[in-house]
């Protein structure tokens, strides 16, 4: 078996959805499948650094990188050289995986795929959601009828991570067959001496707890409400330090900083940047709980990744595996109130039995459910039953791929 994963980029600083299809396909690799990825040198406002319209090992896996056009038309992210690409090749694989919706690479491997009689499946990344479709709204309501309802409608299944998330595609209109199928997180390697570390790199006094945030400076993250919402434990009891690690647009992560001056909280946060690697298992295993209040995830790597460190965490019902955190009494999941928030962290801040109960919850949690190689081994049965299906005919919409 032969699989194509197509994703408009691999830029480190996109965080979760590069590592997931890294980690899906060095897993479906582990299992026998031919798993590559096709992707463009984009990495934002700059180009990464690798050799172009060749297959090459990154990151442990081969990857096809081609040149995106410059300069770069947003997150559509163009790419003539992809497209001559996919048109040359695609017709080698028996299955395409697209990643993404609303951008270049997914729509254009789609329209080649159903040129080429190639089953695809599209993965939509939380993109379906109300709060996503309402961002950049009058722009996806044309593209949606232009092209990408004809590209979701003729896929043959759409891979969506979460309950909620397959009830997007339908609230959206979309009959085709949906597979329900989490994503993995990799058990970090450990570090005994995690917390002695942190505390010496930020300064930290040993008795302060420490509240991460990991993941893209972004407002619909809401790293604001988390700092708003620790600054009214400022002058109780609670004694904590926010470290806040990810990047994001300069006048974005001023505003943050400006606010942390302005409730008073300067010596209580860090701004660390972007981490990966032993950096990022370092603020994982160092710190006391996980906190992100987003307004909406598909899945939430992140927040997986905390939980498989032993973190409870606070998430908001906009994470769409809240309800299996909430299940597992794994963390709090909330509305995304600032009262709200404020009390969940302040139970957790205070109350060191429930701190780590919720802490062992999580990590079983993952260690159930998240395993990448569970999750690899259904993905190629679902794989196997669209190849031999001949997934593009008529009949295609009474199939049922739910997991």
């Amino acid at each position: 078996m032969k699989v194509l994963h197509v994703i408009p980029s691999l830029s480190p600083t996109l965080g979760g959805p590069t590592q997931a299809v890294l980690n899906m396909v060095k897993a479906l690799r582990s299992l026998g499948v031919e798993a590559e990825i096709v992707t463009t040198n984009d990495n934002g406002v700059e180009l990464l650094d690798v050799p172009l319209n060749r297959r090459v090992v990154y990151e442990q896996v081969p990857v096809w990188f081609l040149p995106r056009f410059t300069p770069p038309i947003k997150e559509f992210i163009f790419s003539a050289a992809l497209t001559r690409w996919l048109w040359q090749h695609a017709s080698e694989y028996n299955l395409l995986h697209t990643h993404y919706l609303f951008s270049y690479a997914s729509t254009c491997a789609g329209a080649i795929a159903r040129r080429r009689q190639i089953p695809y499946i599209v993965r939509t990344i939380g993109q379906l959601t109300p709060w996503a479709l309402a961002q950049s709204h009058l722009k996806k309501q044309i593209y949606t009828a232009v092209i990408e309802r004809h590209n979701l409608q003729r896929a043959a299944a759409i891979h969506c991570t979460a309950l909620g998330e397959a009830e997007d595609v339908r609230n959206f209109g979309i009959e085709t067959p949906t597979i329900t199928l989490p994503l993995g997180v990799l058990p970090p390697a450990s570090l005994p001496t995690a917390r002695a570390e942190l505390n010496s790199l930020y300064q930290i006094p040993p008795q302060r707890k420490i509240i991460l945030f990991l993941s893209r400076l972004h407002y619909k993250k809401r790293p604001d409400l988390l700092i708003e919402s620790l600054s009214r434990l400022n002058d109780s009891n609670s004694d904590f330090h926010l470290i806040l690690a990810g990047t994001g647009e300069q006048n974005y992560i001023d505003y943050l900083q400006n606010l942390v001056i302005k409730l008073g909280l300067s010596d209580r946060t860090s701004f660390v940047g972007f981490v990966s690697g032993r950096d990022k298992d370092l603020l994982l295993q160092g710190a006391d709980i996980f906190a992100l209040p987003s307004f909406s995830e598909n899945f939430g790597i992140a927040v997986a990744e905390a939980m498989a460190a032993g973190l409870p965490v606070v998430v908001t019902s906009g994470v769409q595996i809240a309800p299996e955190i909430a299940a597992a009494e794994a963390g709090f999941v909330i509305q995304g109130e600032k009262t709200e928030l404020t009390q969940a962290i302040a139970n957790l801040l205070n109350l060191p039995q429930l701190r780590s109960r919720m802490g062992n919850n999580a990590r079983n949690l993952t260690t159930e459910k998240y395993s990448w190689q569970a999750i690899s081994t259904k993905l190629i049965d679902h794989y196997s039953e669209i190849i031999d299906r001949n997934t593009l005919t008529p009949d295609l919409k009474d199939l049922s791929y739910e997991t």
